[in-house]
């Protein structure tokens, strides 16, 4: 599947890895930086499917490792504004998508991100409004940069096993952004503590991905 996201803002805070740990499924570990498990809650927009208007989605989800020894993306939720985008990714995919009123909306060169998510859903929704800056150059960006963005593949359960979906795109064209406001309460209707503190942010006018179709994890044997 090719598609490409754009106006995407990444929000991470970290959290104990207790926290976050119990809602892995089996065969998944937790990929922690500086001994923390790190929360995302990342709202863009999907530009580009086939067959399909662009459309909002907000996504919340963690870092893993799996069986095979792919560093990837563990998704709680993702929201998304067209149904029938919803229905193809859960039944392709497993994954844990849910129907949501969204929009993405430029303000005097900031952007806002709205979402409710529809019933018959546990309610969550977002209202956000981010103060895009000045890219970065790459030899500014640390290990903590890519450890959020430098995810190629993406878990998931298929019929009750792991599966496995590979993800290519080239590195972020990352840029400095701001919080200017910021309400939601997907992370928390995914199962966590509110975050505390501050988010770190990340912003990025466009990208394009590839996303390829799931299959079941094989465990890679080590070799003594």
């Amino acid at each position: 599947m090719r598609q490409t996201w754009r106006q995407l803002t990444f929000l991470h805070w970290p959290y104990q890895p207790d926290a976050v740990r119990p809602l892995l499924p089996a065969g998944l570990e937790l990929d922690t930086f500086e001994n923390a498990a790190w929360v995302g809650l990342i709202p863009f927009e999907i530009h580009n499917l086939t067959g399909l208007p662009h459309f909002p989605e907000t996504n919340v989800r963690t870092y893993v490792t799996g069986p095979d020894r792919g560093r990837g993306v563990w998704f709680f939720s993702l929201d998304a504004a067209r149904l029938l985008a919803v229905i193809g990714a859960r039944a392709g995919y497993g994954l844990p998508y849910y129907w949501a009123s969204m929009r993405v909306a430029s303000e005097n060169g900031n952007v806002r991100y709205r979402s409710r998510r529809k019933w018959p859903h546990r309610p969550g929704s977002t209202d956000i409004l981010i103060e895009p800056g000045a890219p970065y150059s790459p030899d500014e960006l640390a290990e903590r940069d890519h450890f959020f963005t430098a995810r190629y593949c993406l878990y998931t359960l298929l019929r009750g096993r792991l599966g496995r979906a590979q993800i290519e795109h080239p590195p972020w064209p990352l840029a400095r952004a701001t919080v200017v406001d910021l309400n939601q309460t997907l992370i928390e209707v995914a199962g966590f503590p509110s975050p505390q503190g501050p988010p770190i942010v990340h912003f990025a006018r466009s990208l394009d991905v590839k996303i390829g179709y799931p299959r079941v994890v094989t465990a890679t044997k080590s070799h003594h």
